[in-house]
């Protein structure tokens, strides 16, 4: 544990430990999988690197050095998050704390917010929580995200994450939301909070000494004529089961707060569709509505948490098979990639070829969005980058795109009628629609 605690963050409150974890089952109960170091966590050299150093007491600046040199061997900003997502002053000069990859949402990351009650093994954040600061995204307050939204009408949602803002206390939150809401933003018409402490602490929403403040925070936002919504992590059904969880659940949702829920596919955790099936339904019943299912993501501990496409399909398709509509909300297998949020829509077979049908819920390029496109069946896929394009193509249609953007820097959201330098016609770079098929 030390050993990889060394490299990864490592933090547990005594709420999970008391109430989530069943230690009779320890180490395979899935909230200790979720959320203590296992040893798989780090490729074999790695560990046994890091285990060496920590069994001869190796000097604090050994430690430091070697994990720093392996946490840059696991893609610590995945998905373009440092060379495309951050956008840029008029002196195109980076602006802390924010990002923009799609074009109606901009991520903005409190500095006062970046730490969590708990750390999840699979965050794909976890370099937010090192101690490196190159690693890190924060903004200090919130004037450079003020000022931003004033030159770029378009953005309609302003998501705030960490880390967990709700690690702030609620004078703090206001600070930071409060000038979001003046009439001069109006074009900004919601706000959502990402969130695990409905989960690993709920008593933020209910006894905690500002509890009613955070509340009258809610309410503040939601006088100024947006809406509201907290999305919230939920990896387990297990989190939704202590009595805590449902009244922070109830309490916000009294509050006219919308509460939409998320997690990755995580082997070890939730890689069964009864898992999921209960999951949903239990969100269903507390009134929150099911969001996503994420593709565990390619940093970090991927290797030890991730699950094949192919499988992760029969898991989503398995557990909504076995729901009502009002759990079918959730979308996924959903990857979060360079190119945008792709969606494994399905399995089939065109002119004898196995195929993944792909498509796009979001995009770098607005006009990508809700585009479908095949690549060939690999049941050992985890990723994208894993994946061949179909039909004999060499490259998928957004490839050419993509390099162009990181040659040029050009990469921010496009308003709508532009397009990003080198994306090319429709169809002549891999991206081929089943239409396009059908004639031949």
């Amino acid at each position: 544990m030390k050993a990889v605690s060394a490299v990864l963050p490592f933090r547990v409150n005594r709420y999970v430990m008391e109430n989530l974890i069943d230690w009779d089952a320890v180490p395979d109960d899935p909230i200790f999988q979720l959320v203590f170091p296992q040893r798989g966590m780090l490729a074999p050299e790695a560990f046994e690197r890091m285990a060496g150093l920590v069994a001869r007491g190796a000097p604090r600046e050994a430690l430091r050095a070697a994990a720093s040199e392996i946490r840059r061997g696991l893609n610590p900003n995945p998905a373009g998050q440092k060379d495309l997502n951050v956008p840029r002053d008029r002196h195109a000069r980076p602006i802390p704390g924010l990002q923009h990859k799609y074009r109606l949402t901009v991520v903005f990351f409190p500095s006062a917010g970046q730490s969590c009650h708990t750390y999840c093994t699979y965050c794909f954040r976890w370099s937010q929580f090192v101690g490196e600061p190159d690693l890190r995204f924060a903004a200090r307050e919130a004037g450079a995200l003020v000022r931003y939204l004033r030159q770029h009408p378009e953005v309609t949602s302003v998501l705030v994450t960490g880390g967990d803002p709700m690690v702030m206390k609620s004078p703090a939150l206001r600070r930071y939301l409060e000038p979001l809401l003046v009439r001069e933003l109006d074009h900004v018409r919601s706000i959502r909070i990402g969130t695990k402490a409905t989960s690993y602490w709920p008593y933020r929403f209910t006894t905690a000494a500002d509890a009613d403040e955070l509340l009258r925070v809610f309410e503040r936002v939601r006088e100024s004529g947006r809406t509201l919504s907290l999305m919230a992590h939920y990896s387990h059904p297990r989190e939704l089961e202590p009595p805590e969880a449902r009244a922070a659940l109830r309490r916000v949702r009294d509050a006219g707060v919308e509460v939409y829920c998320q997690a990755p596919l995580i082997r070890h955790v939730n890689d069964d569709a009864e898992i999921w099936r209960e999951l949903l339904d239990r969100q269903v019943q507390l009134g929150a509505h099911p969001y996503y299912m994420f593709v565990e993501r390619d940093t970090g501990a991927r290797g030890y948490f991730e699950v094949p496409l192919a499988r992760a399909l029969e898991i989503f398709t398995g557990a909504c098979n076995r729901v009502t509509g009002l759990a079918r909300t959730i979308r996924g297998p959903s990857m979060s990639c360079t190119a945008g949020k792709l969606v494994v829509d399905g399995v089939v077979e065109i002119a004898g070829d196995r195929l993944f049908a792909l498509k796009f819920l979001q995009g770098r390029d607005p006009e990508w969005a809700g585009r479908v496109f095949f690549a060939r069946y690999d049941e050992r896929a985890t990723w994208i980058d894993e994946l061949e394009p179909a039909f004999g193509a060499e490259r998928f249609f957004f490839d050419e795109a993509l390099k162009t953007m990181r040659r040029t820097g050009l990469a921010r959201p496009w308003l709508p009628g532009q397009r990003p330098p080198g994306s090319g016609s429709r169809g002549s770079d891999g991206g081929i629609r089943l239409d396009e098929r059908a004639g031949r």
